[in-house]
């Protein structure tokens, strides 16, 4: 089994078009198909389903593209350790993180990373605690930044950021403020919630927390960023269970303690591939996180 082989079902898997894929790769059409052929051969089973309009996975190609993924994201990594080496960090460095993470200014750790390293190219991609741990355990980011939504496997291993506790926003003439109390997931079973998407780290924290105190909630309005949430809790829509440092991004709401619940339920964590696996910029990305003062307090600001 050739690294191209793998190389150009990885790009056709992506695309699911073999034009558009050859494009990208810069080979020809006719080559590209020849390749797929050959891979298909060798593992004695189709990997696509091809129509006119495009192309997609069979069985067989599900379970190869995860392994093909890892192998390829692997040679990559032996590629940056060589330069490394040699006194060069270069290469690309694929970095993930859910929206307005706690523990971490992302923009400016970017910016001190570039001016240390600026022969490697830099990938951010946002999305959803949970989506980013299995993109880090596919190969195909180097780490994130996001919520722990699970223990360290075989294939993904965490660095603690930070934690906190949630907090309850309502709007100010809403009646949980007029108490101005710290509250229990009791006080608002009865409640309207406006909340993210499930794959979201705070979602994730506060669907636990309820479920452990036995209360069932209402999420009526879902959206997938936090700017969004904070207009729809100002209009007095709902109310939103939300890592504590997002009450400042919005001071005219009214932010109020959620008790009976873990005092640090929310920990957001950097996720990594296994330590043979990480590659050389992320590791020097962690490394300027942790000695470089980037990091934010649990209560500071969110930076993003």
């Amino acid at each position: 089994m050739e690294l191209r082989h793998l190389q150009h079902f990885v790009a056709v898997a992506e695309d699911q078009h073999f034009t558009r894929a050859a494009e990208r790769l810069m080979v020809s059409q006719s080559g590209l198909s020849a390749s797929i052929r050959a891979l298909e051969r060798e593992l004695r089973a189709p990997l696509f389903v091809r129509t006119t309009r495009r192309v997609t996975l069979t069985e067989a190609g599900r379970a190869l593209l995860g392994e093909a993924e890892r192998i390829l994201a692997q040679v990559r990594s032996a590629h940056e350790a060589v330069a490394a080496v040699q006194g060069v960090l270069r290469g690309t460095l694929a970095l993930g993180t859910e929206q307005c993470i706690a523990g971490v200014h992302v923009a400016g750790l970017l910016a001190a990373f570039r001016r240390r390293h600026p022969d490697v190219e830099i990938r951010l991609r946002q999305a959803g605690s949970g989506a980013l741990a299995e993109e880090v355990a596919a190969g195909r980011l180097d780490l994130a930044f996001a919520y722990r939504t699970q223990d360290d496997t075989d294939q993904l291993r965490s660095v603690a950021l930070t934690g906190e506790p949630m907090t309850v926003l309502c709007h100010p003439s809403h009646r949980l403020a007029t108490a101005g109390v710290a509250v229990t997931p009791q006080d608002l079973g009865g409640e309207v919630f406006v909340d993210f998407h499930p794959d979201w780290g705070p979602r994730r924290t506060t669907d636990a927390a309820f479920a452990s105190a036995g209360v069932r909630r209402t999420v009526a309005l879902e959206v997938n960023d936090v700017h969004s949430l904070l207009d729809l809790v100002d209009e007095n829509l709902g109310v939103a269970v939300v890592p504590r440092h997002f009450r400042h991004k919005r001071p005219t709401l009214t932010a109020l303690a959620l008790k009976d619940t873990d005092e640090t339920a929310y920990e957001t964590v950097a996720l990594l591939p296994p330590e043979t696996a990480t590659s050389p910029a992320a590791r020097a990305l962690i490394t300027l996180l942790e000695t470089g003062g980037l990091a934010t307090p649990p209560d500071g600001a969110c930076p993003s």
